[in-house]
């Protein structure tokens, strides 16, 4: 069997895949739908705050009032959470770390994946606005303040940020992540995500609930949309992979033709 006979066998019909992309763009939309299922755990949290319900107020206040107190007495301590929070897990520097990896995709001919990622990481970014506009929570008030931020309090955009951007990151970079490393892969998330909560919290300019709303409405917004990837990868027979080999595993593989040509055509 010559080359083009093998090569014609190894990729999959063109019409299927393409009627298939166009219904991926109508579920990136429809997980909007699926992401509002996703945030009921947020939106549960939000109508205790508006309740002010007792446990969380006390919660919210003696996170704030220790940690705001330890930073006070450690000036060292405030440097390194400064310099973490404003500049190493700020969400510009996070957005853009996504946008090379997106950049990435491209060269790599993953578009599918890089639309995801591309879409993902936007979608937060507005859903944050939206929300915080929407609830128009105050930003905690403290004696001698250590920094202070710009508009509402509720969700924590830097939390939601790190919980997006980190699970896309994971989610896309994974399968080119040696197998030993991907503990650590997933350690440094892990540490990201949590650090920007303490960070905000301990500087002051947010609320422990408004760290935990960020999270799960960030963690909402990437189960839905992976939801339509994957549903987009079983209509093109690619199967679902489990979570630690990534969204697209034929990226460690993939030829010049990219993954999502040269995969196998039933997989």
């Amino acid at each position: 069997m010559n080359t083009d006979s093998r090569s014609l066998r190894r990729r999959p019909p063109r019409r299927p895949l393409r009627a298939a992309d166009r219904r991926f763009g109508r579920r990136l939309l429809a997980a909007a739908g699926a992401f509002t299922l996703a945030s009921v755990p947020a939106g549960v949290l939000l109508v205790l705050i508006e309740a002010r319900w007792t446990p969380l107020a006390e919660l919210d206040r003696g996170a704030a009032d220790r940690l705001h107190t330890a930073v006070l007495g450690h000036p060292a301590l405030l440097s390194v959470i400064r310099v973490l929070s404003d500049r190493v897990w700020d969400p510009v520097t996070l957005r853009l770390l996504v946008a090379a990896a997106v950049g990435w995709l491209l060269y790599r001919r993953a578009w599918r994946l890089a639309a995801w990622a591309a879409a993902t990481e936007i979608a937060a970014g507005f859903t944050g606005f939206l929300v915080k506009a929407a609830v128009g929570r105050v930003r905690p008030s403290l004696p001698d303040p250590v920094a202070l931020a710009p508009g509402y309090s509720f969700p924590s955009g830097h939390a939601m940020t790190a919980a997006v951007s980190c699970a896309v990151l994971l989610l896309v970079l994974e399968p080119v992540v040696p197998r030993a490393l991907r503990p650590a892969a997933w350690a440094v998330a892990a540490v990201s995500v949590l650090g920007v909560g303490f960070t905000r919290v301990a500087l002051g300019v947010h609320w422990a609930s408004d760290v935990l709303g960020g999270w799960l409405l960030g963690a909402g917004l990437v189960v839905a949309t992976a939801w339509a990837f994957d549903a987009w990868r079983l209509e093109t027979g690619r199967g679902v992979p489990p979570v630690t080999d990534g969204l697209e595993p034929e990226l460690a593989t993939a030829g010049p033709e990219g993954p999502e040509e040269s995969a196998p055509a039933g997989r």
